[in-house]
């Protein structure tokens, strides 16, 4: 069996990061695979998400600090040598530059995953993707059609492909919303919109909360994630009196019983690639609403879904107030089960590393 290596520059919770596992979850190739986090290390990555525990045995941390360093490149080699690696698989541009040099000095094949392009716009990113493009010979995957057009004008692509990310339909299905409800210590009486996703500005809760306060007192708002701006995020809430109609859970172990408490998931979002929160909630039964940014519209069901216009809190209101009324001949689930379940995702990688370990 071929031994599969992938590159993430950390394991916290992400789409990017639950990608990478799912990989290990569903691939043919999942009992030979690691994946190595350049930044951080094996306690404190799983302290942060205990998911990870789960597979410690197939995780490798070589905390890297912040700035460039070529000590790296070399550590990385011997670490794919020591595994007899067939294939690196990167993911994002730090990895795919430490991984891309390194594989290239081991003789080792290359594919490289890349989740958006917006980043591209960065002249520093677009330097370390010529290089590597140039002595590691990469076979390139965007996760969006979107993703793919934005990459279509960087010098050095080689072979460009789009797989696009799925979720585990087994694991997020539908469920007794009363339930869910009680065990998040949630209200049972109101129209429940939730969001969830690190608590950073590109993230855009702070435009979603800023809408609820033109909504009625029966909608309210659940927000599940963490990150630096969650005390202002809860001062904006107090600021608007809307305090008690927004909720926070922080992290979030059990996703799938959070998108069954819902009656609308929303991603208010500035920037995405293919977010997989989308795809989650529909696979749960529950419609969905997205921001017109990267890839979020590819993932939503065209019979169910809703398109918001990003940054905007007063459209945002007027189009989510009469939307959780609408009757509904469709479930978002079959969109995402015939459209984007992991094992397909999985089998198209799989298609991709035979092709690369077998020169097919």
């Amino acid at each position: 069996m071929k031994t599969i290596v992938q590159v993430v520059q950390h394991l916290r919770p992400g789409g990017l990061e639950v990608m990478a596992l799912e990989l290990m979850n569903f691939s043919t190739f999942r009992h030979n695979m690691k994946i190595v986090s350049l930044e951080g290390d094996m306690e404190s990555a799983i302290a942060a998400w205990p998911r990870l525990e789960a597979y410690k045995n197939q995780l490798i941390f070589l905390d890297k600090q912040p700035g460039l360093s070529f000590a790296l490149v070399k550590q990385l080699r011997n670490l794919l040598s020591e595994l007899k690696a067939d294939v690196v698989h990167t993911h994002h541009i730090g990895p795919f530059f430490y991984g891309g040099l390194a594989s290239r000095l081991n003789g080792i094949a290359h594919m490289h995953t890349e989740h958006d392009a917006w980043h591209y716009n960065d002249k520093r990113h677009r330097l370390l993707h010529r290089i590597v493009s140039l002595v590691a010979n990469p076979v390139e995957v965007a996760d969006a059609d979107i993703v793919a057009q934005g990459m279509m004008d960087l010098p050095g692509i080689h072979q460009l492909k789009v797989i696009k990310n799925g979720i585990d339909t087994s694991r997020f299905i539908p469920g007794d919303k009363f339930k869910a409800r009680n065990a998040l210590n949630l209200p049972s009486g109101v129209k429940l919109i939730g969001a969830s996703g690190r608590l950073e500005e590109v993230k855009g809760h702070s435009i979603l909360i800023e809408a609820m306060a033109d909504l009625p007192a029966h909608y309210h708002l659940v927000i599940a994630g963490s990150g630096s701006l969650e005390s202002a995020l809860k001062a904006q809430a107090e600021r608007l009196a809307i305090d008690h109609r927004v909720h926070f859970l922080g992290h979030v172990e059990n996703m799938p019983m959070f998108y069954q408490s819902l009656d609308l998931f929303c991603l208010p979002s500035f920037n995405e690639g293919f977010p997989l929160a989308p795809l989650e909630a529909q696979s749960c039964g529950i419609p969905t609403a997205v921001t017109d940014v990267g890839g979020a519209v590819e993932t939503l069901c065209p019979q169910t879904g809703l398109v918001l216009k990003a940054g905007d809190p007063e459209a945002m209101a007027e189009k989510i107030l009469p939307f959780l009324y609408e009757s509904r001949l469709h479930t978002p689930r079959d969109f995402v089960m015939s459209h984007a379940d992991v094992r397909k995702m999985a089998k198209a990688y799989d298609s991709l590393t035979e092709g690369l370990c077998y020169g097919v």
